[in-house]
């Protein structure tokens, strides 16, 4: 299985550009997933530079260390979760690093994992772990949380107007037996919007289950404790990319680079998020949603 095959980075060009690397730096990758940044990097970075690569999903690092293989020992693959980035760079001892870059998406050999829940499309069970030695399943958002909670996390994490009718439906689903399936999910969403979706061109279940993502893996305030901490690790000059999939993820980044600017740290790179292209959108209908900021470190 190739890099193709299992992922394609998004924006690649871009962030290479951005990064502005140099033979002998260290770049950390927060979200390294299948290693497909990660391969241009280090092409970049190379012989001597060395790549940190986080990851929460064991998986996605053995497939990463296997991808790699070439760059060996320019390589220091992590299972941790990127929130812990100040703790990972110490036990590594690493006090600066040149670059940074943080791929908010995941990857599609996930979506594509029929025992991971992440996908509405394929029967697995409601799991959407990203780490599985994690407790927190959407099993147990679905099944056990309390009408008002449940609301909040549609509404909040999801985005979606109908939250309310869609928590009835469930509740009363749930009622008569626990929903354990991601299809059973799908189907009691689709019964509760009705036609509602019709003239919309995404899946009646596509923001409820962006919504139990997020909060089975507790994804914004991950990012937020992410980028509260990289900059004290990179160096003046350092560039930092993040590349973010949708709009709570994306307003968290806006918001710090505008933190970061006005405490006087760096500047603003990208004044407005940068798009994919239009080949790369049409190529990679997975890219379509992606937004790149990028920030430089100056004192």
């Amino acid at each position: 299985m190739t890099i193709p095959e299992l992922h394609k980075p998004v924006m690649v060009d871009e962030t290479i550009g951005f990064l502005r690397l140099k033979k002998g730096y260290r770049v950390l990758d927060a979200t390294v997933g299948c290693g497909g940044h990660a391969n241009f990097i280090l092409e970049k970075i190379k012989p001597n530079g060395i790549l940190i690569g986080i990851d929460r999903d064991e998986k996605a690092l053995e497939i990463a260390e296997r991808q790699l293989a070439e760059f060996k020992k320019n390589c220091r693959l992590v299972h941790a979760n990127f929130r812990d980035i100040d703790t990972v760079l110490v036990k590594l001892d690493i006090d600066k690093i040149d670059a940074a870059l943080f791929d908010l998406g995941f990857s599609s050999f996930q979506i594509g994992d029929d025992s991971r829940g992440f996908s509405f499309a394929k029967d697995s069970f409601l799991d959407m772990r990203m780490d599985l030695s994690s407790g927190l399943r959407a099993y147990d958002i679905v099944n056990k949380c309390r009408r008002q909670e449940l609301e909040n996390i549609i509404r909040d994490f999801g985005e979606e107007r109908f939250f309310k009718r869609i928590t009835s439906f469930i509740i009363e689903r749930r009622s008569k037996g626990a929903i354990t399936s991601t299809l059973e999910l799908s189907g009691v969403i689709k019964a509760a919007v009705g036609g509602r979706y019709k003239s919309q061109k995404i899946h009646p279940a596509t923001r409820v289950f962006q919504a139990l993502r997020i909060a089975v893996n507790n994804e914004l305030d991950n990012i937020e404790n992410a980028l509260g901490k990289i900059l004290n690790f990179l160096r003046p000059g350092a560039r930092l990319c993040v590349i973010s999939f949708h709009s709570l993820e994306d307003r968290i980044v806006k918001r710090r680079f505008r933190e970061f600017k006005k405490e006087g740290q760096g500047d603003i790179i990208t004044k407005k998020p940068l798009l994919p292209r239009d080949g790369e959108r049409s190529g990679n209908p997975r890219s379509r949603s992606a937004k790149l900021r990028v920030f430089e470190k100056t004192n």
